[in-house]
């Protein structure tokens, strides 16, 4: 097998574009606290319900696409999140806000695992790390427009302006349509059944460690704008510099998982969360440049990290790469969300918002005794050991 980096960047775009609404929740959460009169634990909690949602179906879809080799159409799912995440901002009652979100989580389960399961499928262990986060930095450049859209729709509009980013959901939709061949012929021929167990005691111990850092990351995405916007910095601004951490997480990305690749997944995991604490702790305890070039440093060093985990779980599992997909990016993102919620809850407990984000350093912390407990090689032993299960 050969990495196929022409079909891997494909489907990065087809990733861009799901996971450009994404991010919209968070950009709007300051807005829908200030003029709905949400607490920070009910706002919080609307992307947790995103989050979970898509953590459910994920798997699922991930075990279909490895027993039955199906996909769905990538139009058809950037159509779902793109029609129920526009409709928000004409919502009053906050159970149909609800409802909507989980339908556009619905939208973005569906891509995931069998597109992540084709780029697996795609590509050489030599260099698993980086042609991953080629497919991954397409998501992470959705998660970097979507606030940037959100923010001149709400600019222009206010929340009702939301139901503009429903047109270029529908324009992608369409092209997507032409131009793309219908999911049979995307998919790969499902790998020959294996006669090894997947490492499960492995995997469970990664996803539970990818869990805590999803929370440091949503909690991250889902907060800063309103904190920003706390300091005197206007949404659309706000919303930017978050879009610009992101972007630096993209960079991140090909420079994590090149490096993995050379120096190992294991060793950069940990070198990344751990250096990851002291620029988020800097950003909440200054203020000006140096606080913003914290915030911007943050979101390069931790993002850099998920990729690589993303290519450990498919060498521990490679005869069930569609299952530990939907559970890297389904399972472990819905504990993340959970841990959203939790973040806004301590935000209101303590009436500040700034202690409310000190979760994530300390979410960051806990998982990187787990991520060291994965039976995993070290490469800078230079030697193979089997994964434990």
């Amino acid at each position: 097998m050969t990495s196929d980096t022409k079909s891997v960047w494909g489907l990065s775009a087809a990733h861009l574009v799901t996971d450009l609404y994404s991010p919209v929740l968070p950009a709007i959460l300051p807005l829908l606290i200030a003029e709905q009169g949400y607490s920070f634990f009910l706002a919080g909690l609307i992307v947790t319900v995103y989050n979970l949602t898509s953590s459910l179906v994920q798997p699922l879809v991930g075990w279909v696409f490895d027993t039955r080799g199906f996909a769905f159409h990538i139009s058809t799912t950037v159509l779902i999140s793109a029609t129920f995440i526009s409709v928000i901002g004409l919502f009053d009652n906050y159970y149909l806000v609800l409802a909507s979100v989980a339908v556009a989580a619905l939208g973005h389960a569906f891509f995931h695992p069998s597109a992540l399961g084709t780029v697996s499928r795609l590509t050489l262990d030599a260099s698993r790390g980086r042609i991953t986060s080629y497919f991954v930095i397409g998501g992470n450049l959705g998660y970097a427009i979507g606030p940037i859209c959100a923010g001149v729709a709400v600019g222009l509009m206010g929340l009702q302006g939301l139901v503009l980013l429903v047109i270029p959901g529908i324009v992608m939709a369409v092209v997507l349509r032409r131009i793309l061949p219908p999911p049979e012929r995307l998919k790969t021929p499902v790998a020959a059944p294996r006669t090894e167990r997947p490492a499960y005691r492995a995997i469970a111990l990664l996803v539970a460690a990818s869990g805590l850092r999803a929370w440091a990351i949503f909690g991250s995405v889902a907060f800063l704008p309103t904190i920003l916007t706390l300091r005197g910095i206007d949404l659309v601004t706000a919303n930017l510099l978050v879009s610009g951490m992101l972007i630096a997480g993209v960079v991140g990305q090909l420079v994590g998982g090149t490096l993995s690749d050379r120096y190992g997944r294991k060793e950069y995991t940990l070198i990344g969360l751990v250096a990851a604490i002291p620029p988020f702790i800097i950003f909440l305890t200054t203020g000006g440049i140096v606080s913003l070039v914290a915030m911007i440093v943050f979101g390069f060093i931790l993002w850099s990290t998920f990729a690589v985990t993303v290519a450990m779980a498919h060498e521990m599992a490679p005869g069930n790469v569609g299952l530990v997909s939907g559970l890297m990016l389904g399972l472990a993102v819905g504990v993340g969300g959970m841990g959203v919620a939790a973040t806004g809850w301590i935000a209101d407990l303590t009436a500040s918002l700034p202690l409310g984000l000190m979760t994530i350093p300390l979410a960051i912390a806990l998982a990187v005794p787990l991520f060291l407990a994965v039976p995993y090689p070290w490469k800078s032993l230079s030697r193979s050991r089997p994964f434990s299960r």
